[in-house]
């Protein structure tokens, strides 16, 4: 796919790894709208990058954990600016959640943003995108590991993999559908340097990673046209270190 002139939708780009796919979009001169749920102040100044590299962008705020928003934010991108070619899912939330300390209300928080809204905003994005459009979510190492403190964080971004997988049977030919499941990109805010460190110790690569990473496996998905239905672990080899 050539990017230059196309729109793109990219979730949860106001900060983090988020922001750094939507500008890197920005800088393929796309027209990029920046969703954002609680980080207005950050999704602008995600739109000034994104212009000043050269790019158009508009900021759009949506609550995607509301039933009927992820459909109401497609439709206004496509109002806005008139075409939707490329979707990046990247919105999401990961919160420690032992298993005995999970109620029907923190499964529900998760569930509601980190897997139900990808699949409502890929639904309403298929039907207003021409052929050649392409979706890229974003999952997470979590989908292939055990990780005893994340039980529903983990399914969550299982089910990613999955529905990559049923979307991209779905839509194809016309719409091609892939995953991006990243490991330690960008450690969490709630993290110490020491984790930081033993993460890096016991990854094959020995070294944590980026979210330039991550943007990379993007935009290969985006322009290997031969490619639907695949997740890419970027990770530096942690998931085959056991």
């Amino acid at each position: 796919m050539n990017l230059e002139g196309r729109t793109a939708l990219v979730t949860g780009a106001g900060h983090r790894v988020g922001r750094a796919l939507a500008v890197a979009l920005g800088e393929q001169k796309m027209n990029v709208a920046v969703h954002y749920n609680a980080s207005a102040s950050e999704a602008e100044d995600t739109v000034r990058i994104i212009e000043k590299a050269g790019g158009k962008a508009k900021s759009f705020g949506a609550n995607l954990s509301e039933p009927t928003a992820p459909a109401a934010l497609v439709h206004n991108v496509v109002r806005t600016f008139g075409a939707l070619d490329v979707v990046v899912n990247s919105a999401a939330v990961m919160t420690r959640q032992p298993f005995g300390s999970v109620t029907a209300k923190d499964w529900d928080d998760v569930m509601s943003l980190n897997l139900r809204a990808p699949f409502l905003i890929a639904q309403a994005a298929a039907a207003e995108m021409p052929k050649g459009g392409a979706i890229v979510n974003i999952a997470d190492l979590a989908a292939f590991e055990t990780w005893p403190s994340y039980i529903p964080h983990s399914i969550s971004k299982a089910g990613i993999v999955k529905m990559t997988e049923g979307l991209a049977r779905v839509l194809a030919p016309s719409i091609r559908v892939n995953a991006i499941a990243p490991g330690a990109v960008l450690l969490p805010d709630d993290w110490s340097d020491k984790t930081g460190e033993r993460m890096s110790d016991t990854t094959p690569l020995r070294r944590l990673g980026d979210p330039s990473d991550v943007v990379e496996a993007m935009l290969y998905l985006l322009r290997a046209d031969y490619v639907t239905g695949e997740t890419i672990v970027v990770d530096g080899g942690r998931r085959i270190r056991k």
